[in-house]
């Protein structure tokens, strides 16, 4: 702190103490100004978007319900899922890490006389496929959508129950589709497993979903609607979210 004084005599203790103030409320502004660096400088103005590429056609690797699927209106009417209606579902929003696999079968006959077997074709079949991302999260806005993420995975990881007319159905098919229209287009898929990493040490933002209150015993009244800070959720600022999806071969819709 004293050199940074020497070197900038016109800093005085007020502005110090300002600038450890922001830090209160915004940590990653409060460091960037205690080092020097305005309020107006591209680098705390400078932020990534999570919209598309403008009119190009999107190719970021999504997971989404199919165009003709009528669970649209059942996974996503909720206010937690609301940030992903415009989407469909879900994408990762930085370039992911894939890992895909095809396969074919071989059976080995034992030949006479031969130092080889001979390799007899059973069959082919498509492997899982291993998705690992990032998430970044700069806002309140984006923590809603990460929020939404997390539900959603783990809402299409579970049969339906409880009321309603898909009782007892299995998880739903989902469409996986990313980098361009011959390498993954609306292909059928179904989600065996997810993780989500939250790591330590790093920031956490918190958010809120419009709408969504915790239910009291009994009655519900006026009280039972989210104050200020009842149903806040934190989401890290980075995180990985990985998925393990299996290819279905199917002509269903749902």
């Amino acid at each position: 702190m004293a050199d940074n004084l020497e070197k900038r005599p016109n800093v005085g203790i007020l502005e110090v103490a300002k600038n450890v103030g922001v830090g209160i409320f915004n940590r990653t502004l409060g460091r960037l100004t205690g080092a020097g660096i305005q309020k107006d400088s591209l680098i705390v103005r400078a932020g990534a978007k999570w919209s598309g590429r403008g009119g190009q056609k999107d190719w970021r690797v999504r997971l989404t319900l199919p165009a003709q699927s009528n669970l649209r209106d059942v996974l996503l009417s909720g206010e937690i899922t609301r940030p992903l209606r415009d989407s469909n579902g879900i994408f990762w929003p930085l370039t992911p890490s894939m890992i895909i696999q095809h396969s074919a079968n071989y059976n080995a006959l034992a030949q006479t006389h031969s130092n080889y077997p001979f390799q007899a074709y059973q069959n082919s079949q498509v492997d899982q496929m291993n998705i690992i991302g990032e998430f970044p999260v700069q806002n309140s806005e984006d923590a809603k959508h990460w929020v939404a993420t997390v539900h959603f995975l783990r809402t299409i990881t579970k049969m339906f129950f409880g009321g309603g007319d898909y009782k007892g159905n299995p998880p739903p098919i989902m469409h996986l589709s990313g980098y361009g229209d011959h390498m993954f287009h609306n292909v059928p898929v179904v989600v065996n497993t997810f993780n989500v990493e939250l790591r330590a040490g790093i920031d956490y933002i918190s958010t809120r979903q419009d709408g969504v209150y915790y239910k009291k015993p009994g009655k519900p009244t006026m009280a039972d609607v989210a104050g200020p800070t009842d149903d806040a959720t934190w989401a890290p600022t980075i995180s990985n979210i990985s998925s393990v999806l299996v290819e279905f071969l199917t002509n269903a819709i749902l």
